[in-house]
């Protein structure tokens, strides 16, 4: 089954063939480290994390880059204003890179807490300040920028006249016009849409280089231009982001690359949707937006509680990346249940062990390796990780009946069997990145195995009272302990 991949450049879905046998290149932007990372940034690296595994799954070495950006974002929208984070270093009276360090950090956590795993690479704007500016002197030389008083913009309009400039996002030259302002009489840009590649730093700004165009920083596109080509090369496979930065950022990062080496940086352009919040889009300004932090602890008006990390993982992946995904309570106490069911059975199926070669059910048996062959047949159909988790989930029922004895053991053969333990936990674990954080933890596995000793003895006994009492004040704190077939009980948090 070839692997399909919607491209956002074609707008189709094309069968993806790395450009050097089994090694695959990877640029996913990373967060601007100025600020907390929000849902959206999770959304778009829990995806691309999805991706990277599978990739790896199918055997394929990955290359996965994954910058930071800490420098050269600006207040305004069209060049202008001061950079962010010296900005909020002067608020905060720090250096600039205590900044980047203290949100880097937070990143991380909060990467480490979704069991994303981390990039094989993650370069950073700063620690590539040379690249930019080569990269910024060969698009000069090759006649598609120009220098204004110490600062260097991309001649959109001229490039336009080679070259589709808003060939990303399918949209016309003059489109684009339309919703750009005009230019003020003292505006240095030659036209609308051009964009800064070098940006000559004032004289009290606290993140400034020297260039050959005096001392500066770079523009925000040039960075990933530069990074993605050192550990990359001028042409790679797969580079992804986040759909917002579709329409400008990756639009620009074509345009340098095709100005300066002459080809599009990528085969594949991947872009994630966006979060909406009960139907509503996600927004600081309606109130409605909250970040990882909140989630794991509770702490916001609109959550009624804590969620952990791996059910908020889970959420997402019920989801294709493609479409839009909407934040509710009432989603993720449902996404809650269903892993913990799913992970149960699970638990169930790593247990079960089938001696017979041949299934007495040849039928139940062909529906399993029906269920588990879709595993595949979905994820190499543009990762489509809602449609593994519907049929996992089909086979719940099946492996819970074998395990309460409504099914035989040896309804389904032996080479189904460990087909099925395979492959949900290549999918679960490997591939989905999930674990089982949210139910039990070992300091709370040895309490409750004496509990439970303490319980069985009590029947034994027929001392009823103590047995009740264990089960009822467990309950009380949210702990179910159950009784089952042969006297083993087992127990979950409620």
């Amino acid at each position: 089954m070839p692997l399909k991949i919607y491209n956002t450049l074609s707008r189709e879905k094309e069968i993806f063939t790395p450009l050097t046998p089994d090694h695959v290149g990877m640029y996913v932007c990373g967060p601007t480290v100025y600020s907390d990372v929000h849902l959206g940034n999770c959304r778009t690296f829990i995806s691309f994390d999805i991706i990277y595994r599978y990739l790896v799954y199918l055997g394929y070495k990955v290359r996965y880059v994954r910058n930071i950006t800490d420098a050269g974002h600006l207040e305004g929208d069209r060049d202008e204003g001061d950079d962010k984070f010296s900005k909020l270093a002067r608020l905060q009276k720090v250096e600039p890179m205590e900044i980047v360090q203290k949100y880097t950090l937070g990143f991380h956590h909060v990467m480490q807490l979704l069991n994303n795993l981390p990039p094989s690479i993650e370069p950073t704007a700063t620690g590539h300040i040379a690249e930019q500016i080569e990269i910024t002197k060969q698009i000069l030389a090759n006649g598609y920028a120009y220098e204004v008083n110490g600062t260097v913009y991309f001649d959109v309009e001229k490039y336009n006249t080679e070259l589709p400039y808003g060939i990303l996002t399918n949209r016309k030259m003059e489109d684009l016009l339309e919703g750009t302002r005009e230019l003020g009489g003292q505006d240095e840009k030659r036209g609308r849409l051009d964009f800064a590649l070098w940006i000559k730093a004032k004289p009290e700004h606290l993140m400034q280089w020297p260039s050959p165009w005096g001392m500066g920083f770079p523009g925000w596109h040039i960075e990933c231009s530069a990074m993605s080509e050192k550990y990359l090369g001028k042409k790679f496979d797969i580079h992804g982001g986040g759909m917002d930065l579709a329409a400008t950022h990756h639009t620009n990062e074509i345009a340098q690359s095709q100005a300066c080496y002459h080809t599009s940086p990528a085969n594949f352009w991947m872009h994630t949707n966006m979060l909406t919040v009960n139907g509503t889009r996600m927004s600081k300004s309606l109130g409605n937006g909250f970040l990882p932090e909140e989630l794991f602890t509770g702490n916001h008006p609109l959550l009624e509680k804590a969620y952990a990390p791996m059910t908020v993982r889970f959420f997402m992946l019920q989801t294709h990346y493609r479409s839009t995904l909407d934040f509710s309570n009432e989603a993720l106490q449902a996404s809650e249940k269903g892993l913990k069911r799913l992970w149960d059975a699970y638990e169930i199926l790593q247990k079960l062990t089938a001696t017979n070669v041949a299934a007495t059910d040849t039928e139940l048996d062909a529906k399993v390796n029906k269920l588990v062959g879709e595993f595949d047949e979905f994820m190499n159909d543009d990762f489509n990780t809602a449609k593994v988790l519907g049929s996992m989930f089909e086979l719940v029922p099946v492996i819970n009946s074998i395990k309460d004895g409504l099914i035989r053991i040896d309804a389904i053969s032996s080479s189904t069997m460990v087909l099925l333990q395979q492959k949900f936990k290549a999918y679960l674990e490997d591939v989905f990145g999930l674990k089982n954080d949210t139910v039990k933890h070992e300091p709370l596995n040895g309490v409750m195995e004496l509990l439970i000793e303490i319980r069985k003895e009590s029947k034994l006994k027929k001392d009823f009272a103590t047995s009740d009492k264990i089960r009822n004040q467990l309950a009380a704190i949210g702990i179910n302990l159950k009784d089952e077939k042969g006297g083993d009980m087992s127990w979950d948090i409620i």
